[in-house]
């Protein structure tokens, strides 16, 4: 048998385009890219929360791994609960179905990125700009879209986040709390 270099262009064996290993690969590779754009549609989709409609709530209750709580009707909005072992967060929906705040409370912050949903960049854009004050224990992030508030100590995190043009009027933002 001839030995031939790596670095020469002949070759002493080509496969054939149409053997069975390649159609096997072409197949696997093509699911993959089907799987994985499937999934990252569905995680797209889960991404809503404030200002999104009252079935990310759900979605929500999933990622942040709590518990459906209580619901409470006004004639304004509805307040939906969910609660974990760490964490209590309230999302108030309006009538029309969209939830325009958020509240929570517990032994540590829950995940804003979940909840903000399409206001996520932009608080998170903010939060690299303001500076926080040394000994405040409240902190606020305003944006043209959204409001960002935390506060409390250990053991007792506090904060609410709304976005003011969804809040139904007539209701105010001192009711999400």
């Amino acid at each position: 048998m001839m030995t031939v270099p790596w670095y020469s262009s002949e070759r002493p064996y080509e496969p054939k385009e149409d053997t069975p290993t390649m159609k096997k690969t072409l197949s696997v590779l093509f699911l993959s890219v089907c799987f994985s754009a499937a999934v990252l549609g569905t995680a797209e989709q889960a991404q809503a929360a404030l200002g999104g409609s009252v079935d990310s709530i759900e979605s929500d209750r999933k990622v942040l791994s709590t518990v459906r709580s209580a619901t409470t009707v006004s004639p304004a909005y509805s307040v939906h609960e969910i609660v974990s072992d760490a964490i209590t967060v309230r999302e108030y929906v309006s009538s029309a179905g969209i939830v325009f705040g958020i509240a929570w409370n517990g032994l540590a912050y829950p995940d804003l990125t979940q909840l903000l949903g399409p206001y996520a960049d932009e608080y998170q854009k903010a939060m690299g700009r303001a500076s926080r004050q040394p000994g405040r224990r409240h902190f606020q992030v305003k944006t043209d879209r959204v409001i960002v508030e935390k506060w409390g100590h250990m053991r007792n995190l506090q904060g609410r986040a709304y976005a003011p043009s969804l809040v139904p009027q007539g209701v105010s933002v001192d009711e999400i709390k």
